[in-house]
């Protein structure tokens, strides 16, 4: 998982600032990005007793960050070792007052964003290995499952989302089926409509609209509740007491939604064709009994089940990203907005990659 090299907490009258593990130049660029987050504007107690390794690179690091704060607020520095000491003198001895500043490549860049995308894969791989172990320890052991968690996240997470989920797929429902009865019309294919909505909305947007919106609605929610107890340290607090953040905080959720998913796409789908068959009394003036008979004939309870399937498989990727963003968040407020926008745009992503993935391979198969 990811490390972190610098931490942050204030008191009452000052800001302590620890410094961690290994200050090199490997490390730098994430120190540097941490620093970066820390408020300004009080006394500030810097305390480098953490520290395990350290070269130039760090210190001169250090030393860049400690004479800005230094021309600000009073900094009292801590916990230092006399090597680190001797090495700050004689880099402070030598060194030039006016760095050039040297700018970013594109390729640079590129290459910056692509180590942070394969280090991302690392970490969800990582994350996915501890998140299956613990998913077969639960299966064997299912007196370990927290129910009442479950129940409450299936309630927060279906039950409370069915008005958006609903009026969601009753809109888009009806914009299919105006959109449809204009091109169809012109053919005098009128009642073909009731096929183009009810098989659209069971097969792929029933499950996709549903999809998205719980990505935006419960897997940012998930991010922001873990990330919140990792800000706080309760996380850290559980590991102390020998309690599995796993078991604990993730498995309920993946859980949950697994179950309340294809729920909500059941009720999507209701909403979806209820939707069209307004539209379509509207604009083509079918009845509402036309429509059903219709929908009878050209519906088929494989249609249904293809769709229903990508409700479990949505609602593992959902969760999954959802809980694994929260942990990646780091000791501060900023990285917790970052990570809950990268879950919502991780998980709609990856719906839509698996919602295609899932097209190919129904059409592969014939159904």
């Amino acid at each position: 998982m990811k490390r972190d090299y610098v931490s942050y907490r204030k008191d009452a009258h000052q800001s302590i600032i620890a410094a961690k593990g290994e200050w090199t130049l490997a490390t730098v660029p994430q120190i540097e990005k941490e620093l970066k987050c820390i408020p300004h504007g009080e006394k500030v107690v810097w305390d480098l007793s953490g520290i395990r390794a350290f070269d130039s690179a760090g210190v001169l690091l250090f030393m860049e960050y400690y004479e800005n704060r230094k021309k600000n607020v009073p900094v009292e520095v801590i916990g230092y070792s006399e090597s680190q000491k001797e090495m700050y003198d004689l880099l402070k001895e030598h060194m030039i007052n006016e760095m050039p500043e040297r700018k970013r490549g594109f390729f640079e860049d590129l290459g910056k964003t692509t180590l942070k995308v394969l280090e991302d894969i690392k970490d969800f791989i990582t994350f996915l290995g501890q998140l299956f172990s613990t998913l077969f320890h639960a299966l064997f052991h299912p007196q370990n499952i927290r129910i009442k968690e479950m129940v409450y996240h299936i309630h927060h997470s279906g039950f409370n989302a069915l008005m958006i989920i609903g009026l969601t797929s009753f809109l888009v429902g009806m914009v299919i089926a105006y959109q449809g009865a204009v091109q169809l019309a012109k053919f005098g294919a009128d009642i073909f409509i009731v096929d183009t909505v009810g098989i659209s909305i069971v097969r792929e947007l029933g499950p996709m609209i549903t999809a998205i919106v719980i990505a935006g609605r419960s897997g940012s929610a998930y991010t922001a509740e873990i990330g919140a107890m990792k800000i706080t340290e309760e996380i850290a607090a559980m590991r102390t007491m020998g309690f599995d953040p796993y078991s604990f905080l993730v498995l309920p959720r993946i859980f949950a939604l697994m179950i309340s998913l294809p729920l909500l796409i059941f009720f999507s789908d209701l909403m979806g064709i209820f939707g069209g068959m307004v539209a379509s009394q509207m604009q083509l003036h079918i009845s509402l009994s036309q429509f059903v008979d219709r929908l009878y004939e050209v519906l088929e309870v494989k249609h249904y089940i293809l769709g229903m399937i990508k409700g479990p498989v949505f609602a593992f990727v959902i969760a999954a990203i959802g809980c694994f963003r929260g942990f990646q968040v780091s000791d501060n407020t900023e990285s917790l907005g970052l990570q809950t926008t990268a879950s919502v745009v991780n998980s709609i992503f990856l719906v839509i990659a698996f919602d295609a993935l899932f097209s190919v391979i129904y059409t592969e198969l014939n159904l």
